[in-house]
């Protein structure tokens, strides 16, 4: 059933536990999803970005996402991820996405604000959440090189961003990049912890792909209420086509489909999500 991010990311800071958001962009990934959900009882986020579009064409993927967020049993967002301009998430809007992120955290906070402002402003009405990040996770790089020139969130500035805006969620930047990380994670719940006395919204934590366990378990004990995965589900598909080498195309399909399942659930699970499905 095609759900309400807002109310999910609500209920879970509410009940200590955090909603998976996944970045779909083939069949595989999105059946492996929701396949994950159903068996977990569990309401999920499946999302596109524009990252995606030299692999998928939105426009046309965008109907399966909204299909199978319809059709599933349990409650399933679909939402536009970083959003670097009002036209692209107007079209993230116009084909089918009920939450979208309107990133300008790579401007000045002025900038920032002025540009989320401007989607809040445009969105609120029409009944769709915003996220917005303050703070800049940047580019995937090198780890010890994204910490040399990091930008991370200022609690100073939180609540004054917030209030401002008028933004659903925040997005924030504590040590996690996208990507694959070269190095242990380096996280500064200091500044989570700060940021979260803040602000009341939910709190996002991007690039959880390769954060440990320990450290997911405490961001959510702190607040986290939406976590967004997706190097992990390519590196499930990736180990599967490696193991099925020799299978025929359509077997491979369907590992690859499995594999993105199990991690999936594992990342369910470690969120406790699972079995909130009807809360």
């Amino acid at each position: 059933m095609l759900a309400n991010i807002k109310y999910w990311e609500e209920t879970a800071q509410e009940n200590g536990f955090a909603i998976p958001h996944f970045n779909v962009w083939n069949a595989e990934m999105l059946m492996g999803v929701i396949d994950a959900a159903e068996e977990t009882k569990a309401p999920i986020i499946i999302s596109f970005g524009t990252g995606f579009t030299g692999n998928t064409i939105f426009e046309e993927f965008s109907h399966m996402m909204v299909s199978m967020a319809k059709n599933a049993t349990v409650p399933v967002i679909t939402h536009w991820d970083h959003g670097r301009s009002m036209e692209i998430v107007q079209n993230a809007y116009n084909h089918g996405m009920n939450s979208i992120m309107r990133d300008a955290s790579s401007f000045p906070f002025e900038e920032n604000v002025r540009l989320t402002k401007e989607v809040v402003d445009y969105f609120h009405p029409l009944g769709v959440p915003v996220e917005a990040e303050l703070g800049h996770l940047g580019n995937e790089t090198i780890y010890e090189e994204a910490l040399a020139g990091y930008k991370y969130t200022d609690p100073n500035q939180a609540a004054e961003f917030v209030e401002r805006t008028g933004c659903d969620s925040l997005a924030v930047a504590i040590g996690n990049i996208h990507g694959e990380y070269t190095s242990e994670p380096k996280i500064a719940f200091d500044v989570l912890e700060k940021v979260r006395k803040a602000v009341a919204i939910p709190i996002v934590l991007h690039g959880a792909s390769g954060i440990g366990e320990e450290d997911i378990k405490k961001a959510i004990s702190m607040g986290v209420s939406k976590i967004n995965i997706h190097t992990e589900l390519c590196l499930a598909g990736m180990d599967a086509v490696r193991e099925h080498t020799d299978s025929s195309f359509l077997e491979l399909e369907r590992a690859v489909r499995k594999a993105v399942k199990q991690r999936a659930i594992e990342k369910i699970k470690l969120f406790g999500t699972d079995n909130k499905a009807h809360l």
